[in-house]
């Protein structure tokens, strides 16, 4: 299958630019990172709360000018996720396949 993500990394193969975090609560987060010209594609997988933030953010440090988050298979999120997706769109990064909740989320915390 060819979905985008099977090519290279920052030159490496992509399973080198894939990371999985758990915390206690048994909550998983897969992120699949891929740069092609000045446009770094991240996708998230699973549930993604605020302890998975910092890996995140690490993540997004080295990438080039343009960011998408694809959020199509990202399944639950707590609050910190919602204020930070919201930060990043507003920051100029694109949030592509966001769930309607999460996008209503996503306005609903701008109101606040």
């Amino acid at each position: 299958m060819n979905d985008g993500f099977s090519k290279v990394c920052d030159g490496k193969p992509i399973a080198q630019c894939q990371g999985e975090v758990a915390n206690r609560g048994g909550w998983k987060l897969k992120i699949e990172k891929i740069s092609q010209g000045d446009t770094t594609t991240i996708r998230l997988i699973g549930h993604f709360q605020a302890e998975h933030l910092g890996e995140l953010k690490e993540q997004l440090q080295h990438n080039g000018p343009r960011i998408v988050l694809d959020l199509s298979e990202v399944t639950l999120v707590d609050v910190e996720v919602v204020r930070f997706l919201g930060a990043c769109e507003v920051g100029g990064a694109e949030l592509a396949h966001c769930s309607p909740y999460i996008r209503e989320w996503i306005k609903q915390e701008r109101k606040t």
